[in-house]
């Protein structure tokens, strides 16, 4: 009898990947594109990974496209599995324009910077690093931070190991056993989730009335399929959610919340 996990299920496959958000579609979209076009244009691995001492105001673009390239297929494929549940998550929770503000700016320009300071302001190197892995560092931080909140601890035989280490773990453990991975970018991309992850950067989104304004001057929930809202106490996760209910709703109390 084959093992349960040799089993394949196309349609639950087919029906996960319909059921992905908007912003995690398209970057995942943008991720495989540009690999796939740096087959034929060479140059184009070169120009939008993060070269530390070729960073200047001309190449600052470097910061925030060095996580949407990749090296080859492997490196690539195996990016695209670990990012797309966490940040399908991410999106599902903070919404659909946070996400795509967070992960167009700050969540690359600042692990970027931060690398690039160390890289050559105190280990005086010139180490070429790209591929998404920094924000699954960074999101898997973030969650680390979750789960110590409700569990703080779990067991290893007579040792107890802090859940927030994990990710820590898993960035030692990568480093040893696959060739050419950016311990320090890896540390960049965690110290940001951590903090995300204690709510010590939520600044870095616009405010709430912003984006609802936003979402309700460009219709995006009706323009746009999948789209996730940043009120999902009002809207749901993908819109304003079917009733079949005949009695008048309240516009205070109509909402219902999908959990991600």
């Amino acid at each position: 009898m084959p093992s349960s996990f040799l089993q394949f299920n196309p349609l639950r496959l087919r029906s996960y990947i319909f059921r992905l958000p908007l912003c995690t579609r398209a970057l995942i979209f943008v991720i495989v594109a540009l690999w796939t076009l740096s087959i034929p244009i060479v140059w184009l691995r070169e120009w939008a990974a993060l070269i530390p001492k070729e960073i200047g105001l001309a190449s600052l673009y470097r910061l925030n496209t060095f996580p949407l390239m990749h090296l080859g297929f492997l490196h690539l494929i195996f990016n695209v599995l670990a990012l797309t549940p966490l940040l399908e998550r991410f999106e599902a929770e903070n919404g659909t324009l946070p996400t795509l503000l967070l992960f167009t700016g700050p969540f690359g320009l600042i692990p970027g910077a931060l690398y690039t300071l160390i890289e050559r302001g105190v280990l005086r190197s010139n180490t070429t690093i790209m591929g998404a892995s920094i924000w699954v560092f960074l999101l898997l931080s973030s969650e680390a931070m979750k789960t110590h909140k409700a569990n703080p601890n779990f067991s290893i035989g007579p040792y107890k190991i802090p859940t927030w280490t994990t990710p820590l773990i898993l960035i030692l453990v990568i480093s040893f056993l696959v060739p050419n991975t950016s311990f320090l970018g890896h540390l960049c991309g965690a110290g940001l989730g951590y903090l995300w992850g204690l709510n010590y950067i939520k600044f870095l989104v616009p405010p709430e009335k912003i984006l609802r304004w936003i979402e309700g001057k460009l219709n995006l929930l009706g323009r746009l399929p999948h789209y996730v809202s940043v009120d999902q106490k009002t809207y749901g996760r993908y819109g304003v959610l079917p009733s079949t209910s005949t009695i008048p709703r309240s516009p205070e109390g109509g909402g219902v919340r999908l959990g991600p």
